[in-house]
């Protein structure tokens, strides 16, 4: 399990933390669709720039669905 309080998580830990496919995360760090950076060969994740990116994603769906009421 992702360790909640680290600042920098590695593949795994994100994937953990999102509850899905590590690929999936793999995936989206390559085609900038998560924010992501490379250190070496492998992809890091800052905590807090996964969590703005939640809130984000987030808020835009809800943007979305209460376009669609109206």
């Amino acid at each position: 399990m992702a360790n909640k309080s680290k600042e920098i998580m590695d593949l795994r830990d994100v994937a953990a933390y999102l509850d899905v496919h590590p690929a999936t995360i793999y995936k989206y760090a390559r085609e900038g669709k998560i924010p992501a950076f490379k250190f070496g060969s492998d992809w890091r994740f800052h905590r807090k720039m996964i969590d703005q990116w939640i809130s984000e994603k987030v808020r835009y769906n809800s943007q979305k669905s209460d376009r669609r009421k109206e």
